[in-house]
């Protein structure tokens, strides 16, 4: 089988031009992809025959450096990962569709899996490294002249710098305001711009399935690129430039004047208009001026985060510039701003709108990203390892999500919605009944000082019922009893025992 695929490749692309013939099979099954997925009906059975292709795919280009002694073991994981795919297509089923194709090509490409870290570093090279690196092979695919190189280096800043505009005219609708005359909607209408990202995206997602490299401590190529096309070792050297020009000490100059620049717009409207209480203009709410950044926001700290991390990497030449540090501590001061100013308007939309457990969840989860953005620059101030900083964040999140188990977050809720029912009333809203009902019964002690308001006095009076005869066969079997459990029905007891208790 392997001479014919070889005889194959040989006669239709010759032995001088084999990354000619990785392209190719990039792009027929980037084709497949577009008709599967692109103005499709749903995804099911279709994720299935993509990831098939792309084993074939890969294997096809990739046939010199097969170990065919793994064979058996690589096909029985890549058929045990499509089995739950073709049960269901849902989120457990997609991960296990797509660990089953990069375990099992791992398995047949890779001749470094010992320990269980080398898997896991195979599935990173796939998963995550792989579509970063497939931008800087791009110029030695297409063999671009050198020039080329200095448009690399204003990649990252545009790129990433047009994602953070969009992020805030989403999260800010003064900033939507601002854009609306440009009308960047017009300009484009003439190209279906959707395809187009749908096939960029779909490329670097299928590229390194085709062209394997697998690192441990340094890269080690299946295949190398420089040898498959038979460039000269000048027009090597300048791919491997072009790979460096993207994250270099000049890319990341720009990208941070560039960012700073744009993050310190929603930073001076945050102190205006959420910290400064300016009258927003008559068509804009507060809450839908708090509502709109509160969780869009945090994706920007947390693309800021991943690429400090990238760009400030132990032993960089970033990292060490008198330039460059400053304004990164600059930035992700104004991150740390932003998220700040999103806990503010989740606060202000809460005090509106009521509490509820996923915006507790929200709180929990912007407290963390804070934790992070500064865990960063003490990584970068002290000069720590990246293995440090994710040490760091493992306690941080471990210690945090340690206190919440112990936090009863049903009785809060219901406590705090209670409480500001006259913050409510002053909106036109009235206490959520079914939502505090909802809660359980450790919302009991918050129902019982719920206001009697016409309408819901009733609705409360029969969910409470409902909640203490619940509670009743919680604690009537010492198999289900709980500290917590025994502290309500010692309130409840003591409240039955009360003179006069309702």
């Amino acid at each position: 089988m392997t001479s014919v695929v070889t005889l194959f490749r040989d006669f239709y692309v010759g032995k001088r031009h084999p990354a000619r013939f990785k392209v190719a099979i990039a792009l027929v099954v980037a084709g497949l992809a577009d008709w599967l997925f692109y103005h499709g009906d749903g995804v099911g059975i279709s994720v299935v025959l993509f990831v098939v292709a792309l084993m074939c795919g890969s294997l096809l280009a990739n046939s010199d450096g097969l170990d065919r002694k793994r064979a058996t073991l690589a096909t029985i994981i890549f058929l045990a990962g499509l089995v739950p795919a073709i049960e269901d297509l849902n989120l457990l089923s997609f991960l296990f569709i797509f660990l089953g194709l990069g375990l099992s090509i791992a398995i047949l490409t890779n001749p470094n899996l010992e320990r269980p870290g080398d898997w896991l570093r195979a599935l990173r090279d796939l998963l995550l490294i792989g579509p970063l690196r497939s931008i800087g092979e791009a110029k030695a695919l297409f063999n671009l002249p050198v020039p080329w190189a200095g448009v690399v280096v204003w990649f990252v800043p545009l790129a990433l710098g047009a994602v953070f505009v969009f992020l805030f005219a989403a999260a800010n609708p003064l900033i939507e305001r601002w854009l609306a005359p440009l009308d960047l909607g017009r300009a484009i209408s003439h190209f279906d711009v959707v395809r187009i990202l749908f096939w960029i995206i779909a490329l670097l997602v299928i590229w390194p399935y085709i062209r394997l490299r697998w690192r441990r401590r340094v890269y080690i190529a299946v295949d190398a690129i420089a040898a498959d096309s038979h460039q000269s070792e000048a027009g090597g050297d300048n791919a491997q430039d072009l790979s460096a020009n993207a994250f270099d000490a000049a890319a990341i100059l720009r990208s941070l004047i560039l960012f700073n620049v744009l993050f310190a717009v929603p930073t001076v409207l945050d102190l205006i208009y959420l910290w400064g209480d300016r009258k927003l203009p008559a068509d804009i709410t507060y809450a839908d001026y708090a509502h709109r950044g509160a969780y869009t926001l945090i994706i920007t700290a947390l693309l800021a985060g991943g690429f400090v991390l990238i760009a400030m990497r132990p032993g960089s030449p970033a990292e060490a510039s008198r330039t460059i540090r400053p304004l990164v501590y600059l930035w992700l001061a104004q991150n740390v701003v932003l998220v700040a100013s999103s806990v503010q308007r989740l606060h202000v939309y809460v005090e509106i709108y009521s509490l509820t457990y996923w915006r507790v969840a929200a709180f929990v989860w912007m407290l963390l990203v804070a934790i992070g953005l500064a865990l960063i620059v003490l990584r970068i101030m002290f000069n720590r390892s990246n293995e440090w900083l994710i040490g760091m964040n493992l306690i941080s999140s471990t210690a945090t999500v340690y206190i919440c188990a112990l936090i009863n977050f049903a009785g809060f809720v219901g406590e705090y919605n209670v409480t500001h029912v006259p913050e409510s009333a002053r909106n036109d809203l009235r206490l959520d009944v079914h939502y505090l009902v909802d809660l359980g019964p450790q919302a009991l002690p918050a129902i019982d000082k719920a206001p009697q308001i016409p309408g819901n006095y009733q609705f409360l009076a029969d969910g409470r019922m409902t909640l203490v005869e619940e509670q009743r066969r919680i604690m009537a079997s010492w198999r289900s009893w709980g500290f917590r459990s025994f502290r309500l029905q010692r309130y409840l007891d003591g409240r039955q025992n009360r003179p006069n208790s309702g």
